[in-house]
């Protein structure tokens, strides 16, 4: 926790050094609108680096296209990049793209946006769709992550608490798309967050399309899966229903595979991936915290 704060802490001081005037002011400001104008303009300073895209666009790889949502726009893969490992301090920034509502940064109070994927599992059936209970699914998911905890704890992780649906489980079989949310607490935090997943199948893989947020956020993100969904595809040739069975691979699991996160050869996985995609969102919390004392408002955090 600490080196990442510190981390971000010191880039943020690095470019407040950058724009302070090299001499003081005569008639300083009130010490309060002062350090929140300066801290507004860091963190707009850093923000504005970044270059967003809209409009109609191809994926990296041709593995698909994407029609940018209004309201949203799309940051390519190595801008993301920066964004999940520099900004947000996961391990790991591979990834097709992000998409961020269109008034929030990934610097901003509240901000969340969809982390854009693919995993090239195979044709995954959806053959047990209609027959999967999901509550006896959540205990099961419940239960492996409890028994797993030791382990995690031992490798130097939070432990991760499912506690329960935020949204259930939903298979759309027209457009080959499921999507869910899971609300989840670490280590002893009495925090939770919410992981909104999104998986629209293919014909020899997925496209995964994560959002990691608040429960408050639960509406704002619900509300976009459907345009969402309509303006994200495979490529052609590449679509669920170009399935050949006689030379495409078929996935190892099916639809509660998916849902459960038992999809990924890396046993942990999904784990390590929400405890750093929690880690950045504290680290990130606390960086703010820090800039605020530092100049001195914002003593008191929510």
């Amino acid at each position: 926790m600490k080196k990442p704060l510190l981390n971000l802490f010191s880039l943020l001081l690095a470019a407040t050094g950058a724009m302070a005037a090299p001499a003081p002011k005569p008639t300083p400001k009130p010490a309060a609108v002062d350090s929140a104008a300066r801290y507004r303009a860091v963190v707009d300073s850093i923000q504005s680096t970044l270059h967003y895209q809209t409009g109609h666009l191809t994926l990296p790889g041709g593995i698909g296209e994407l029609t940018v949502p209004a309201g949203y726009r799309y940051l390519d893969s190595a801008q993301s990049r920066r964004v999940l490992t520099t900004y947000w301090h996961n391990p790991d920034g591979t990834s097709l793209g992000m998409l961020f509502p269109k008034d929030k940064g990934p610097l901003d109070d509240a901000s969340w946006a969809y982390v854009i994927e693919y995993d090239g599992m195979g044709y995954v059936k959806d053959d047990d769709a209609n027959d999967i209970d999901y509550n006896d699914l959540l205990a099961d998911m419940q239960k492996d992550l409890e028994e797993e905890n030791p382990e995690r704890e031992k490798a130097g992780f939070e432990a991760v608490h499912l506690m329960g649906w935020g949204a259930n489980p939903y298979y759309d079989k027209d457009q080959h798309a499921l999507h869910w949310a899971k609300i989840l607490r670490f280590g002893s935090s009495r925090d939770s967050t919410l992981n909104y997943n999104v998986r629209l199948l293919g014909r020899k893989g997925v496209l995964v399309l994560n959002a990691v947020a608040s429960p408050e956020q639960l509406a704002e993100i619900k509300a976009s899966i459907p345009s969402l969904l309509a303006n994200v595809s495979f490529a052609k040739g590449q679509q669920y229903t170009d399935y050949n069975a006689g030379i495409d691979e078929v996935a190892a699991y099916t639809i509660g595979g998916l849902v459960a996160g038992k999809v990924l050869a890396k046993v942990g996985f999904f784990a390590i991936i929400l405890k750093f995609w929690k880690l950045g969102l504290l680290a990130l919390g606390g960086a703010w915290a820090a800039i605020k004392r530092f100049f001195g408002f914002g003593s008191k955090e929510a």
